[in-house]
C-alpha cells in the first residue's frame, strides 16, 4: 500500500492551510496589540532588536500551531 494517496496529499494540504490562516490571524491580532506598527517599525525605522522578538515570537507561535494540529 502507497504511503502517498490522494487524501493523505488533501489533509496535509487543508491543516497546512489551516496552520497558515491561524498564525495571519495571530500575528495581525499581535499587531494590533502593540502600541506601535510593527512592519513600520521595522522596515521604515530599521529596528533590528523587535524584528529579532518578533521572528522568535513568529516561531514560537508556529511551534504551538504545529503542536496543536498534530
Amino acid at each position: 500500500m502507497p504511503i502517498v494517496t490522494f487524501p493523505n496529499i488533501v489533509n496535509a494540504l487543508v491543516f497546512a492551510m489551516v496552520g497558515i490562516l491561524i498564525f495571519v490571524v495571530a500575528f495581525f491580532v499581535l499587531d494590533k496589540l502593540t502600541p506601535y506598527h510593527l512592519w513600520n517599525e521595522i522596515v521604515h525605522q530599521h529596528n533590528t532588536a523587535l524584528a529579532i522578538l518578533i521572528g522568535a515570537l513568529s516561531l514560537g507561535l508556529c511551534l504551538i500551531i504545529a503542536a496543536a494540529i498534530h
